[in-house]
């Protein structure tokens, strides 16, 4: 008698062959030139932030997965690109405890506590950023952080001078040239706009993160920034200024297509990504942040759920033959 059964299962039915290790591996790779850039330009501090960063997200699970006797998935290298995501938005002068501190809230709450990979309502980099840029926004004021290192260009954050002293002082002092390579004062990961862009390229020729999420994103702060700039041109800067600085192209490409927070179809995509960049800028020209994108971003993440719901309905009606 033949006992063989029919097994059923759930989709997916088909494996591509990729793996969650590999899709890490991949963005902490795009993830380098910008990682690189800033340990050259803010020196030895930089690499020590980025190395604590990294090794403190791992141990933070490691220590969840013995707590809880659940099988260590440290390889899977989720934590260490949280880590890495995270250290790539300090200030090289982060002091040790600050970011343990912010390790252990983006995996341990932002992550573990919601379930673990695929759970999380929330990007967890963004939530240990925004938990200690609310506690301690002392630390992430760029311009009183690097007083005491020397530069070959203006030692000013953009957005900090653009919110201080006007669009005409940020564009005298940070020609374009300047600003997309880089010559500016910020997050160790976030200042080289190239390295960024070419990591985003990259990501989206090899299908890690979808290409209309950034596209929105980008197409959002240029729109909205161009509209306040053409309403009042001596209090609000063009689109170049908010592109390339702050978190803004970071966030376009590492920050905003974090699969478990982000919408998975076209249209809400498209939503997503162009609501965020307005949010950022209706924060930068008219709220109290200097910058806005951890917050805004973490805004949409509470939306998505919503707009990814929205479904383009079928145009005609369906025959029935009786």
């Amino acid at each position: 008698m033949n006992n063989n059964k029919l097994t059923v299962s759930h989709a997916p039915f088909w494996h591509d062959g990729d793996s969650l290790f590999k899709m890490n591996l991949n963005i902490m790779i795009a993830a380098l030139p910008a990682v690189i850039f800033g340990i050259i330009q803010f020196g030895i501090p930089a690499l020590g932030v980025i190395a604590l960063s990294l090794s403190s997200a791992m141990v933070w699970e490691l220590i969840m997965n013995v707590i809880s006797k659940k099988k260590i998935s440290i390889g899977d290298l989720d934590s260490a690109l949280i880590g890495l995501l995270f250290g790539m938005m300090l200030p090289a002068t982060s002091p040790w405890w600050l970011v343990i501190t912010g390790t252990f809230v983006a995996v341990v709450i932002g992550k573990i506590i919601f379930g673990g990979i695929g759970a999380n309502p929330f990007n967890p980099a963004l939530i240990g950023m925004s938990f200690l840029m609310l506690s301690w926004k002392a630390f992430f004021d760029f311009d009183a952080a690097y007083i005491n290192y020397e530069f070959n260009f203006t030692a000013l954050a953009p957005l900090a001078a653009l919110k201080f002293q006007g669009p005409a002082a940020v564009t005298e002092f940070f020609p374009l040239n300047d600003l997309i390579m880089g010559q500016q004062v910020g997050a160790i990961g976030s200042t080289f706009g190239l390295g960024l862009i070419l990591g985003g390229i990259f990501l989206i020729l090899r299908g890690y993160i979808r290409w209309e999420i950034p596209v929105s994103f980008i197409a959002g702060i240029i729109i909205t920034a161009l509209c306040f700039n053409l309403a009042n041109p001596d209090t609000y800067a063009g689109p170049v200024i908010h592109l390339f600085s702050g978190y803004t192209l970071m966030g376009a490409f590492f920050l905003a297509t974090e699969n478990s927070s982000s919408p998975s179809n076209r249209i809400p995509m498209f939503l997503y990504g162009f609501f965020a960049a307005v949010m950022i800028i209706l924060m930068r020209n008219i709220g109290v942040y200097e910058d806005g994108t951890v917050l805004a971003i973490l805004l949409l993440n509470v939306v998505n759920p919503l707009i990814d719901n929205i479904r383009p309905k079928a145009l005609g009606k369906g025959v029935t033959n009786a």
